[in-house]
């Protein structure tokens, strides 16, 4: 069996996330054959693995960083919030339902076979296990029915790495309060303390480092350092990002932050071209006179139109439409744009409401999800996008409906769907109103720059030539930024060493 080392938090967003994914490439440098995993993740932003199943991105980007296809037994159960007290359920890849919080607090045991089962898969295949917990393994309301921090590290017999975010101020209660009120069994698995985005002079922070020991009883690994210039995809809606102000650049994308935004991933790789801007925006105020109007995934496609609505940003994006600005929506976007919305099964809201009315085609709300892999290319464009046609692109579908054309419509691609042996044309073209259900349609070679070009023209601006623009060797290139900085900042003898002599 694997190796195990699991890597909980003091908090969400303490970087559980980037450091599993930082240690997966370690290991993978070393030698070994590594994989994350995750029992439990809460996520709007989700991935289509080949042969059809969902799962968290944040383990397909550790599994990036491993250097090995994502498989749904890395995350077996992943949490899609549908409102503030209750998520949709998928496990194994496969949704079983809604729940509220309670109702799954009683459920979620239950699925502790279903854990242990992906665990072990993952275990005989691989030399090392990388696990990540959720948020703090102290909620101690929560401890009694834990799946994913001391209960998963009971369940497979882990060692345990405490994570503190000394960015967020308080990094020394952080640790020490979290292992007060551990038990001692669990503290007893505790085997290493890491101070984690820490800015400045270390010989400052040194003494603390001593009495934290002290106290604890536990050696602090590492303190690594506030990495500014990593880019990698973010997990979940804690990323800073939605509350960075930016000016906008040569060419500038606003993507529209709806309350239930979800797979905001799809917009990452236009923010690795140098002068492009991608900002996520709340209100009219905020939108200005951007070159592309973004509208993103969507948990609820018809409570966040009815927020768009509500707060003018609908009418602001109509306006914009009419002035010539791109209007780009992917999948709960790509069904806003439409005449309208029918929930006539109650999977969202209910009833049926109106849509944008910029394509010509009603969307129908069904139970049954669809998560597809596909590969396929773009249809004869014309227009600022023309260099897109016949272009291969690849990518998934995640959406729960089904959407039917009024009259013919220019199909925005041709699409092979891998799992189920389809062929089919998808998507709209219209003017400049661009719709589809692919997630990750811009990541395939030079289908960003080309998006970026054309922007440019129709601006009437020179940008920098774009042809030697390669997205997958700047993931590979962050991943390696990644690992050599937390090698510089971990003492991973120390985390051999507790690996191998863990029992």
């Amino acid at each position: 069996m694997a190796k195990v080392i699991m890597v909980q938090g003091t908090m969400s967003n303490a970087g559980k996330s980037v450091l599993v994914a930082g240690l997966c490439r370690i290991f993978k440098q070393d030698g070994y054959r590594v994989a994350p995993f995750k029992s439990q993740n809460m996520a709007l932003n989700s991935y289509v693995t080949k042969d059809g199943f969902e799962m968290g991105r944040a383990q397909v980007m550790q599994a990036e960083a491993a250097g090995i296809e994502p498989e749904v037994i890395m995350n077996p159960i992943l949490l899609k919030p549908t409102n503030d007290i209750g998520s949709q359920v998928i496990v194994n890849g496969k949704p079983i339902g809604n729940m509220n919080a309670r109702d799954y607090f009683a459920f979620k045991k239950s699925l502790v076979p279903n854990i242990l089962e992906a665990y072990r898969t993952l275990a005989l295949n691989y030399d090392i296990i990388v696990i990540e917990g959720a948020g703090s393994p102290a909620e101690i309301n929560l401890k009694s029915e834990d799946i994913v921090n001391m209960g998963m590290a009971e369940m497979v017999n882990a060692p345990v790495l405490l994570v503190g975010d000394i960015d967020r101020g308080g990094v020394f209660a952080q640790l020490i309060g979290t292992i007060m009120l551990l038990d001692e069994d669990e503290r007893k698995r505790v085997c290493g303390l890491i101070i984690n985005k820490f800015r400045g002079d270390k010989t400052i922070l040194d003494p603390g480092l001593v009495t934290l020991e002290a106290m604890t009883g536990i050696p602090v690994v590492g303190v690594t350092p506030y990495l500014k210039k990593l880019q990698l995809e973010d997990e979940d809606s804690l990323t800073d990002k939605f509350t960075t102000q930016q000016t906008p650049g040569l060419i500038d994308l606003a993507v529209i932050r709806y309350p239930r935004i979800s797979n905001f991933t799809d917009f990452h790789v236009f923010e690795q071209i140098p002068g492009v801007t991608v900002r996520y925006i709340t209100s009219v105020e905020e939108l200005k006179n951007p070159d592309m109007i973004c509208l993103p995934g969507t948990k609820n496609t018809m409570s966040d139109l009815i927020w768009l609505r509500q707060n003018g940003l609908e009418a602001a994006i109509k306006k914009e439409k009419n002035h010539g600005t791109i209007i780009f929506g992917i999948c709960g976007g790509y069904q806003m744009l439409g005449n309208t919305l029918n929930d006539l099964q109650g999977i969202e809201e209910g009833g049926t409401i109106a849509g944008m009315g910029f394509l010509p085609m009603d969307t129908y709300f069904e139970p049954e999800k669809q998560t597809n892999r596909i590969t396929g290319n773009f249809t004869k464009l014309n227009g600022i996008f023309e260099e897109l046609s016949g272009k291969p692109l690849e990518g998934y579908e995640i959406h729960m409906g089904q959407t039917l054309f009024r009259n013919p419509v220019t199909a925005l691609t041709q699409l092979n769907y891998d799992s189920i042996w389809k062929t089919s044309k998808e998507g709209v073209f219209c003017e400049n109103v661009y719709g589809t259900y692919v997630h990750g349609i811009f990541d395939k070679e030079d289908i960003a720059p080309i998006i970026i070009s054309g922007l440019a023209r129709k601006k009437g601006i020179r940008f920098e030539d774009l042809s030697s623009f390669n997205y997958h060797k700047l993931k590979e290139e962050q991943y390696d930024y990644l690992a050599d900085e937390l090698r510089k900042h971990l003492d991973m003898k120390k985390i051999y060493q507790i690996m191998e002599g863990w029992e």
